[in-house]
């Protein structure tokens, strides 16, 4: 038994839920509807490499939106967190960290891992509400720039027609992402913060801020 299963049972995913595995390994059925997608093939490339998984054998439900509770997964496993140096005095529950969380939801073990890594969730977490375009690029952001050891820069602000319905907690976060070419606005020049964000579009922002990660030179020791 690994030291992350000792206190944290990985639960079977839900339906719907976009999830990534921890190795690489070869797609053994390409998703048969992502064809017209504008990111298909992000969305196969993350698949070639066992990133992203889909719903039954083949279906990747691209326009399907995203809850909280399959955001965060998705956010531990790209990034490779676990709590496997960790020690407790008991078995840690969802629910110590989420009050609105099941300690018996397949999403259990991601929001614990989540709480220990300390990617920024609020407390008042509803695993099950559908996250938007904007609640999604905050939590990469947060969660990118505390555990990926990303040199601190200055940005220039990014101008764009939508700017204005972008909530001032998620500003910061959304032109970060936008700068970083990790987000990407429109055909019409829009970001769509309130827009809920979809599978293909949570892929899209996994695989961009995957690619900076591998791209950007890590801060010197100075």
């Amino acid at each position: 038994m690994t030291k992350k299963s000792k206190f944290v049972t990985l639960a079977a995913t839900a339906v719907l839920t976009l999830s990534i595995a921890g190795q690489s390994f070869a797609a053994i059925n390409p998703f048969s509807d992502i064809a017209n997608v504008p990111a298909k093939d992000k969305i196969a490339a993350l698949q070639n490499k066992g990133l992203v998984q889909g719903v039954g054998e083949d279906r990747y439900f691209p326009n399907a939106t995203l809850t909280a509770a399959q955001g965060i997964q998705l956010i531990v496993n790209a990034l490779d967190l676990n709590i496997d140096t960790l020690r407790f005095f008991k078995e840690p529950h969802a629910t110590d960290y989420f009050p609105k969380a099941d300690d018996n939801a397949w999403y259990a073990d991601a929001l614990i891992i989540a709480a220990n890594n300390n990617i920024g969730l609020p407390n008042d977490l509803d695993p099950n509400k559908t996250w938007t375009k904007e609640e999604f690029t905050h939590q990469l952001i947060l969660a990118i720039e505390q555990h990926s050891n990303l040199p601190m820069i200055k940005i220039a602000p990014v101008e764009f027609n939508d700017q204005d319905e972008v909530s001032i907690s998620y500003d910061g976060s959304v032109q970060r992402a936008l700068v970083l070419k990790i987000a990407e606005l429109d055909q019409d020049g829009n970001f769509n913060p309130t827009d809920d964000i979809t599978r293909a579009d949570a892929a899209v922002l996994i695989y961009n801020a995957l690619a900076y990660i591998g791209e950007a030179p890590a801060p010197s020791a100075e």
